[in-house]
């Protein structure tokens, strides 16, 4: 066999192995919500209650809402990745203690975290449970979601509450 041969070969090898590594290690299908329908509570529910906490300047329970949002993600498949990873970043941010914990950069991937959700829902077309909106904040330049009609900025908290509008 010609050295072009057995390098053609090796590449194949090499290729038909790759593909396998990359397909085992590619998230698994989910369940993605059908178009117009509701986005899922799995979600919505752990992500309104970081957003109240932040509004609160509080980091009470992110991490585990955070935790639950990427479960939750990881059941909608590979379309949700970036809900996913985005929640993962932000259990990532919380400390030991509220102390250990820098508050900004836990807005900050709130604020990734958000848009991963806001671009999915609009992808996929999906509506917002009933008594929730989609509120916009010009400072950061990020949405978020929240229930009620009172604006609860989570990006400034208790210094400007209500900076923002709803779409």
């Amino acid at each position: 066999m010609s050295s072009v041969s057995r390098f053609a070969v090796s590449w194949l090898r090499a290729a038909i192995v790759g593909g396998i590594a990359v397909s085992a290690c590619a998230p698994m299908g989910g369940k993605t919500p059908d178009s117009g329908s509701t986005m899922p509570a799995s979600i919505i529910e752990p992500y309104l209650a970081i957003q109240e906490a932040l509004a609160d300047d509080s980091t009470d329970n992110i991490k585990a809402n955070a935790g639950k949002i990427a479960t939750a993600a990881t059941s909608l498949g590979g379309a949700a990745m970036k809900i996913d990873t985005s929640a993962l970043q932000l259990s990532g941010s919380i400390g030991a203690t509220e102390s250990d914990t820098d508050i900004k950069l836990v807005r900050v991937r709130f604020g990734a975290l958000s848009d991963a959700i806001d671009t999915y829902m609009q992808g996929l077309n999906l509506k917002l449970p009933e008594g929730t909106a989609v509120a916009w904040c010009p400072m950061v330049k990020q949405p978020w979601i929240q229930r009620g009609a009172a604006l609860a900025n989570p990006y400034y908290g208790k210094e400007m509450p209500t900076c923002g509008n709803f779409r």
